[in-house]
């Protein structure tokens, strides 16, 4: 069995609470990391200790309670700058999500410069909150959503990618990792050749964030959304990187407090970057909170994350293409710790439940990718992903479970 030199993964599982528990009487073996990372002590103690200790509303405050939690809140920004590369701060917009961050861009970058006829790129990985906004953005102007193809094997056709590009393409958003599939796109190649055409590019990094390094400037990305809880921080909390100059020229996403420099009755005048995007009182404690997460991802060192991770995806993979009559979905050399899998005749969630009885936590369905499944001919799969916290015993109770199912079902 693999082993990964100066990784202790006992003392990395201690630092997570939710995994010393049992589910149906046996150890918990959480594998739908994909879908939400579990959350550090020092993720949960900096939730905690801000509503203990802190618990005022930030920025507008002169008082000692509204100064910390200022400070605090803007040196998560800071934190989430330096974690991706970002020239400054005030490029790191706060969001609910990846979700929030590419409708903000849709109705407010795509509301505000495309018109009819311009066209849109999408690709056929995409999850459905990078393909419903902007279907509801060129259903409102008259632009053209198109789909970049992929192959059976899920990756992107490269070469129908640059026969779709042309002047007429204006925003081109691409999902970095495949949350179904596991999938990298090459996205730094994709970036360089839409800006060849003018087109702005946005990239959801939710599956990236914890799995690859992030340098929005060596991208070159024009925007790229994250999400907090894929990363071992809270849910409810994310991020829309963007060039200062193309915030700049956008309008708000939403108008309220905080957003404004000044109202009157006659017109408004806008704050300047982040806030101008910002209305409201944000989630406060969540957002310090990330900062956490963030620190703890810097200790152990996203390279020593990586290593392990990719041995769990070596190991998992062969381990399951033992298994008779089972597919695995996006088996490609460039590919996260994400595996996608079918056992012929068996329905996924079947497998899910029996999965489950063995205290094995797996994702079943289409994954919020419906036209990817109907792509590749299914309806969806049993999808396993691991993080720094999983082990080689955990696929191997995988592994038993799946042919405890194969006994029962077929």
């Amino acid at each position: 069995m693999p082993q990964i030199n100066a990784y202790d993964i006992t003392k990395i599982r201690n630092d997570f609470p939710v995994l010393n528990q049992k589910v149906h009487d046996k150890p918990l073996i959480y594998l739908d990391n994909a879908a939400t990372t579990q959350k550090p002590q020092s993720v949960i103690n900096a939730i905690t200790q801000y509503y203990e200790t802190i618990n005022a509303n930030i920025h507008r405050g002169l008082h000692t309670l509204a100064d910390k939690a200022t400070w605090q809140f803007e040196n998560s920004r800071s934190a989430l700058a330096k974690f991706i590369n970002a020239q400054a701060p005030e490029q790191v917009i706060f969001t609910r999500g990846v979700t929030e961050a590419i409708n903000l861009v849709a109705r407010s970058y795509g509301a505000k410069f495309l018109k009819a006829g311009d066209e849109v790129l999408i690709s056929t990985l995409e999850h459905h909150s990078n393909i419903v906004p902007w279907q509801l953005i060129c259903d409102e102007k008259g632009a053209i959503l198109k789909i970049i193809p992929i192959s059976d094997d899920g990756e992107i056709i490269y070469e129908e990618y640059i026969k779709l590009l042309s002047e007429k393409v204006k925003i081109v958003s691409i999902v970095h990792v495949s949350n179904a599939l596991g999938i990298v796109n090459p996205v730094n190649q994709m970036i360089q050749d839409a800006h060849k055409y003018g087109a702005v590019v946005l990239v959801d990094g939710a599956q990236a964030a914890s799995h690859l390094p992030i340098d929005v400037q060596t991208l070159d990305a024009d925007f790229y959304a994250l999400s907090a809880h894929k990363f071992y921080g809270p849910t409810g909390i994310g991020a829309l990187y963007g060039k200062h100059d193309i915030l700049d020229s956008m309008n708000p996403y939403m108008g309220g407090g905080e957003m404004i420099k000044e109202v009157t009755f006659a017109g408004t005048t806008y704050n300047e970057l982040p806030y101008k995007f910002e209305a409201g009182t944000p989630n406060i404690a969540d957002t310090i909170a990330m900062s956490h997460a963030l620190d703890y991802i810097t200790k152990i060192g996203k390279g020593n994350i990586a290593s392990h991770e990719d041995a769990l995806l070596h190991y998992a993979t062969g381990k399951l293409l033992e298994i008779p009559n089972l597919q695995i979905f996006g088996n490609v050399n460039d590919k996260v710790s994400v595996i996608s899998f079918l056992v012929k005749g068996i329905h996924p969630q079947d497998m899910g439940i029996i999965l489950d009885s063995e205290g094995v936590a797996v994702r079943t369905g289409h994954h919020c990718t419906q036209p990817l499944m109907a792509r590749l001919g299914i309806s969806g799969t049993v999808r396993a992903s691991f993080a720094m916290y999983n082990t080689f015993e955990e696929i191997d109770t995988l592994v038993f479970g799946i042919h405890k199912a194969v006994k029962m079902l077929q």
